[in-house]
């Protein structure tokens, strides 16, 4: 299971206009640690920065799952609340559980129809409680590398 992590980098962008502003975004890196987390986002980041760049903050996601596309226009993330409604067998009352889906996507109406597919192979009901846009700029899943998948097979 994949452990997700906020990273915000904090660099000096440079505007059209020629100006220079210091800049924090945040993106998702899957890691192990926090330490693994931070060497990533800087692995990842460095081949698109002219400049220094930090390491601002860097904070568990709470993100059970994430739906990426290959689509082109899909270029934004949104966070979707589910709530999976079961029914207790011992009271008979319905109790809901809630998680978080991040999903890529075009716009709003976009995100919910990538929700819904992604959801079609679900067994259990559930409603969407909420899908909003997130800020993230990009998202990075683990990798492994060739020399490891050698070693290991």
């Amino acid at each position: 299971m994949a452990n997700w992590f906020e990273c915000k980098i904090k660099y000096d962008k440079t505007q059209q206009d020629g100006t220079v502003k210091p800049t924090t975004e945040p993106y998702l890196v899957d890691a192990l640690s926090f330490t693994e987390a931070e060497a990533r986002i800087i692995e990842e980041m460095e081949p698109f920065m002219s400049g220094e760049f930090n390491v601002q903050d860097i904070k568990r996601s709470n993100y059970s799952e994430i739906f990426f596309t290959d689509q082109e226009s899909a270029d934004r993330w949104f966070k979707t609340k589910l709530n999976f409604i079961t029914l207790d067998e011992k009271s008979g009352k319905e109790k809901k559980t809630s998680t978080y889906i991040l999903v890529q996507a075009a716009d709003l109406r976009d995100a919910v129809k990538k929700l819904d597919e992604g959801m079609k192979g679900t067994m259990a009901d559930y409603v969407i409680a909420s899908v909003a846009e997130t800020p993230l700029m990009d998202v990075y899943r683990f990798k492994v590398d060739e020399k490891d998948e050698q070693h290991q097979g």
